[in-house]
């Protein structure tokens, strides 16, 4: 049974909650407005849109490691729920010292840059043990190789003394997923985490977080700007474009029938199984700048279907089908 086909899936409690996130960037313009979603235990979730579009902001506003200068000027974060809720919204020092590795973790793209150069891949996966897990020296050794092992590296004890610049950048992400697991989190953002890979190591690197998901239970924010990738492990799908979340649903819903003209142009984009196609398509025009002020619809210069309506006020975030919501005036544009 795939993952998509688990009948337990989205039943529990959730696991991160965000409501109403404002976030404004160093000059005072508002590079994220109004971001709400949940995501509950045991689901994926997934977080598209171009480059630009806020997605990174959004999961470095989740993790308190927003950029010198940027700020969170409204709304809540909140991880868990009933007694083990905790709200990360000014979170102090020590409370994220207690948080990340053992509740929530990440992974991200360039996985070389995250690992110490000097330090043998063993050595760097017993420290997180040692020192967060309260593990002796040789308990921490045996546990880094096991993870190893978990998350593909079959000769672990060959791979557990040798040095990051001795491995590929797949093996390099396998040995950061298994840090980033190896405390039991609660959630894993992955963060364009197989977007430097080639298409088989992508594949392998999606089919592991699949699997490791199944066996920890794990909740997975995924973000990425590959609606392939989205259609084959996502349970809901977050489009973003501007700041601001435009459409989001469960994904085999959004992807058959989307609401919105940006994740509708997204598709043309992609072509998804269309190998047939010999044009590219783009989408006409260019996003705005990070903050840019635009009253109404932020996606209307570039849409085909704007009217006068799109650029008055605030476009509200409305449910178009139970659990699908789209950001449009429209109740349905011709895709």
């Amino acid at each position: 049974m795939s993952l998509l086909d688990d009948p337990t899936i989205g039943i529990d409690r959730p696991v991160l909650r965000v409501d109403g996130l404002n976030v404004d960037i160093a000059d005072g313009r508002r590079a994220l407005r109004d971001v709400s979603f949940e995501i509950r235990q045991g689901e994926t979730v997934a977080l598209v849109g171009e480059s630009g579009s806020g997605k990174t902001l959004t999961c470095r506003a989740v993790l308190g490691l927003l950029p010198p200068g940027v700020t969170i000027e409204g709304g809540a974060v909140t991880l868990g729920s009933g007694e083990s809720a905790v709200e990360l919204t000014g979170a102090r020092p020590a409370t994220w010292k207690r948080l990340r590795g053992n509740r929530i973790a990440a992974v991200f793209q360039d996985p070389g840059s995250y690992l110490n150069p000097s330090l043998t891949i063993g050595h760097q996966v017993a420290e997180q043990l040692r020192v967060r897990g309260g593990l002796a020296r040789r308990a921490a050794r045996e546990r880094s190789r096991e993870l190893l092992r978990e998350v593909g590296i079959h000769d672990a004890e060959r791979v557990d003394r040798l040095y990051p610049f001795q491995l590929s950048g797949g093996m390099l992400q396998r040995v950061l997923i298994a840090i980033a697991i190896s405390l039991g989190p609660e959630l894993l953002i992955a963060d364009e985490a197989t977007t430097a890979l080639d298409t088989v190591v992508q594949a392998e690197i999606l089919d592991l977080l699949d699997r490791l998901q199944r066996s920890h239970r794990l909740s997975l924010l995924l973000v990425t700007h590959d609606l392939a990738v989205v259609a084959r492990t996502s349970h809901r799908v977050m489009v973003m474009y501007a700041g601001e979340l435009v459409e989001s649903g469960p994904t085999e819903e959004v992807l058959r029938d989307p609401r919105h003209p940006y994740t509708q142009a997204l598709l043309r984009v992609a072509s998804l199984g269309d190998w047939s196609r010999r044009t590219l398509e783009t989408i006409d025009g260019q996003p705005p700048a990070a903050g840019e002020e635009i009253t109404g619809c932020r996606f209307a210069a570039r849409c085909a279907h704007s009217g006068p309506g799109c650029a008055e006020g605030v476009i509200p975030f409305r449910e178009v089908r139970p659990g699908h919501l789209a950001r449009c005036v429209r109740d349905r544009v011709a895709a």
